[in-house]
C-alpha cells in the first residue's frame, strides 16, 4: 500500500483529495469495516481450516490498508495499470480486491445505517422513521458510458438529452442532501417519470410531505397533489412575469437536490465514463457511494 499514508492522512486536504474523507471519517469507519471483512471471508470460505490472517502477508496487510485502497478507488477510479502504481498493487490483483473490498464497505455502510433504500417499502420505513420530514426533492441523473459496437445497445443507451450514451440514476434527497432513495441504474434512453412509476416511488411519500421536482416528471402532480414543479411554457402560451417569478423560486429552492449530487459525484467513480464490463457493478459503486456521502453528512 502506499508508503506515505501516515503523510496523506495528517493533511486534510490531501486526504479528501485522494480518499474522498477526512481522518477522522476513515478512522471511525475502520472498526466495524474490520468486523465486516472478518465475517465476509468466513461466508466466502466457511469450511477453511487455516485462521483468517494466517499465511503470506499481500500488497494490503492491514485492514486500515484495505479500507483505504477502496476509497482511493471509488475516488480516483483510474484504470487497473495507473491505480497499481498509485497504490503499489499488483496490476493483476487490482480487479479481485476491488471485487472484494466492495462489497464489504457496502456492508459496513449498511451496518451504519447511511444506506439509500432501494425499494418503495424501505422507503415506506424511512418516513414512519423520521416523521418530521416536510419536504423531499426528487431528480435523475446520467452518467456517460463507453459506447457500445452494437447498434442495438446504442439505442437502448442513447440519451436524446445528453446526446451520448449514458446511464441513469433517480433519487430522492431530504433538504439536508441527505439521499434518501437511489434506483437501480437503468438504460440512458428510460424517461424519468417512468423510472419512478416502475419504482412505484410515489405511492409510499406520504400526503403531507411536499415533493420537489423539475418538468422531467410531469403526470406526478396527478399522483401526489403536494407537488412543486416548474410550469412550462408553450408557444400559444408563453409563461407571465408571475409564472416566471415563481419558477425561479422553485428552482431556487429545488437546488438541494443539486449540491446531494455533486456530493455523492465527488466519488469518480460515480461521475467519470463508466467502464467497467461486469455486469450491474456501477449499481455497488452507486450505492456505496451514496451510502458515503450520507456518513459524511452525519459525521459533519
Amino acid at each position: 500500500m502506499l508508503h506515505n499514508k501516515d503523510k496523506i492522512l495528517q493533511n486534510p486536504r490531501l486526504c479528501k483529495a485522494i480518499f474522498g474523507m477526512s481522518r477522522e471519517e476513515i478512522l471511525r469507519l475502520l472498526p466495524l469495516f474490520s468486523q465486516c471483512l472478518l465475517a465476509y471471508r468466513y461466508e466466502l470460505h466457511p469450511h477453511r481450516k487455516r485462521k483468517v490472517g494466517g499465511g503470506r502477508k499481500g500488497d494490503l496487510p492491514t485492514d486500515l490498508d484495505k479500507l483505504l485502497y477502496i476509497l482511493m478507488y471509488l475516488k480516483i477510479y483510474s484504470t487497473y495499470d495507473v491505480f497499481s502504481v498509485l497504490s503499489e498493487h499488483q496490476r493483476s490483483k487490482c480487479g479481485d480486491s476491488v471485487q472484494l473490498l466492495l462489497p464489504v464497505l457496502e456492508r459496513t455502510l449498511g451496518r451504519k445505517l447511511v444506506l439509500p433504500a432501494r425499494k418503495a417499502t424501505s422507503l415506506e420505513e424511512v418516513f414512519e422513521k423520521i416523521p418530521e420530514l416536510k419536504d423531499v426533492f426528487l431528480d435523475g441523473t446520467e452518467r456517460r458510458v463507453q459506447r457500445p459496437k452494437n447498434t442495438k445497445k446504442q439505442r437502448k443507451l442513447y440519451s436524446g438529452k445528453k446526446k451520448a450514451t449514458t446511464r441513469k440514476n433517480i433519487l430522492l434527497t431530504t433538504e439536508k442532501k441527505r439521499i434518501l432513495f437511489l434506483s437501480k441504474t437503468k438504460s440512458g434512453r428510460r424517461h424519468d417519470k417512468r423510472i419512478t412509476d416502475k419504482h412505484h416511488l410515489i405511492s409510499v411519500i406520504p400526503e403531507d410531505v411536499t415533493v420537489w421536482t423539475d418538468t422531467g416528471f410531469q403526470g406526478i402532480q396527478h399522483q401526489h397533489a403536494n407537488t412543486m414543479m416548474p410550469q412550462k411554457a408553450t408557444k400559444r402560451k408563453p409563461l407571465t412575469f408571475a409564472q416566471k417569478q415563481n419558477n425561479r423560486l422553485i428552482a431556487g429552492i429545488r437546488v438541494i437536490v443539486e449540491h446531494a449530487i455533486a456530493g455523492w459525484k465527488r466519488f469518480q467513480a460515480v461521475s467519470d465514463i463508466y467502464r467497467n464490463r461486469l455486469p450491474n457493478f456501477d449499481d455497488r459503486m452507486n450505492m456505496v457511494c451514496a451510502g458515503l456521502w450520507n456518513f459524511h453528512l452525519e459525521q459533519a
